[in-house]
């Protein structure tokens, strides 16, 4: 978190930090978001909140709150913008190295990777959706806009 907070402070923007822990604390979080005039929200990597992705991204539409995403897949699903790695890749990565493990070599070994792309998807109807106008360079460095 020290990043973003530090990002925040940079751009002399106000971060509100809300924990969501459960399926139960979704609401709770945006009505806080809502009480604290939150203007956007960040919803980092996590597997909780991905297994939240639907509950999230209907009550952001609900609260017309700008939401992004760390996977393209939130996106698809509803979500305005996404910008990470590229999960299918990443999967696959994941298989060379389980592969590499099998035929012998330590994994203490192998070297650490970054994910080798990230992408930036955006959903064009979820932009019109909350009124909010993408600036025609973000649709040109997109690597993929969801009409």
């Amino acid at each position: 978190m020290t990043e973003s907070e530090d990002a925040a402070r940079a751009l002399n923007l106000k971060l509100q930090v809300l924990e969501v822990r459960n399926r139960d604390a979704v609401s709770g979080a945006f009505s806080a978001a809502r009480d604290g005039q939150a203007l956007a929200i960040n919803v980092f990597a996590s597997p909780i909140l991905a297994s939240l992705d639907r509950e999230i991204i209907t009550l952001a539409a609900e609260y017309r709150l700008p939401a992004i995403y760390q996977w393209r897949e939130a996106v698809e699903a509803g979500g305005l913008l996404s910008y990470g790695a590229d999960l299918a890749s990443m999967w696959r990565q994941s298989g060379v190295i389980v592969g590499r493990v099998l035929k012998g070599e330590r994994p203490a070994n192998l070297p650490i990777q970054q994910p080798a792309k990230l992408e930036l998807t955006v959903n064009a109807k979820t932009a019109m959706f909350l009124k909010l106008p993408v600036p025609p360079n973000i649709l040109v460095l997109a690597d993929a806009v969801i009409d």
